[in-house]
């Protein structure tokens, strides 16, 4: 098995995790690691054991020795970096949410298919057992079809304009950062929604704080909700036709599935020794072997799929950035 050499472009919170559950895949090696500051990219590099530390995207994305690239810079630089990597030829898993509109996204994907490179958002959730059983148990309607969905994620950090969850222009407030998996958790069960309605409420800059959406379909219908003024249970609520299936919390992240039948309830735990960004790169790293330049799972249209849906959330509740 060829060994997938990785290079890591921002450096922060989640490219920690990332980096963490990477040394845990036998046939994958994080070999660079890039950060706009060369001391942050020296530190990341010592704590991982990147022999190489950039303090320049474009170095890393020159790299002949690297395969392929993760990005976990803020969102509204997605769609740049990702760019600037395939048209180095280097694979790219770039973090959620892909970019910041569908315009990006489409041009993404169309450097993708220039360069003959794989291309894939990093949507984890997708990829972890628990949410592969849930799938597969609505696929099959082991419960009947499923008539409801109510799903949140909220959590409270204190308001500062200078992080990244909150500055507005970098792609900062709820929705695309955390409203992004009740959204997926709709699309990916239930389809595009026949009709969404949708409000908000803003902070002082103009980020919003929290968004409520209703997903209207043809024989059902998806509450959800994300917001930054309160903690939630963040979980997954499936009302089927013959009972319940409910993801805990958190639902986007490892958990476990309870069922709920016939007065019954039975609760299966899926153990989980990583972080969980494994199993996105394991599949990736397959692709990859593989000569594959799309996901049959977070496939391109299911991206864009699912741009268009957080464009038109934001268009109903006027939210520009």
């Amino acid at each position: 098995m060829k060994k997938i050499k990785w290079g890591i472009i921002g450096l922060g919170k989640i490219a920690n995790k990332f980096a963490e559950d990477l040394a845990a895949i036998n046939d994958a090696e994080l070999v660079a690691v890039a950060s706009r500051s060369q001391e942050n990219a020296n530190e990341f590099a010592s704590k991982f054991n990147a022999k190489k530390a950039y303090n320049s995207y474009k170095d890393l994305a020159k790299d002949s020795e690297i395969d392929a690239i993760y990005i976990a810079t803020p969102h509204s630089f997605h769609a740049a970096h990702a760019i600037l990597c395939m048209q180095h030829k280097k694979a790219v898993l770039c973090e959620k949410p892909f970019a910041m509109n569908s315009v990006e996204v489409e041009e993404m994907i169309s450097v993708a298919k220039e360069n003959n490179v794989l291309l894939m958002e990093a949507l984890w959730t997708y990829f972890l057992p628990h949410y592969k059983f849930a799938l597969e148990f609505f696929q099959k309607e082991k419960l009947g079809k499923v008539t409801q969905l109510e799903a949140d994620f909220g959590f409270h950090p204190a308001y500062n304009e200078e992080s990244r969850v909150f500055k507005k222009e970098v792609g900062g407030g709820s929705l695309l950062d955390i409203g992004i998996y009740p959204i997926f958790a709709a699309l990916s069960t239930l389809g595009i929604p026949k009709k969404i309605n949708a409000n908000a409420t803003f902070f002082k800059n103009g980020a919003d704080a929290a968004c409520s959406m209703v997903f209207e379909y043809e024989n059902s219908k998806a509450l959800l909700k994300s917001t930054l003024l309160e903690k939630t249970k963040t979980e997954a609520i499936f009302t089927c036709e013959k009972g319940k299936l409910i993801i805990d919390s958190q639902f986007h992240a490892p958990s476990s599935v309870t069922i709920v039948s016939e007065g019954k309830e039975e609760t299966i735990h899926f153990h989980c020794e990583t972080n969980g960004y494994n199993f996105e790169t394991e599949h990736f790293n397959q692709l990859l072997r593989e000569d594959k330049k799309e996901s049959n799972i977070m496939t391109f249209e299911f991206s864009k799929n699912l741009m268009k849906t957080l464009d038109e959330v934001r268009k109903i509740i006027d939210l520009t950035y």
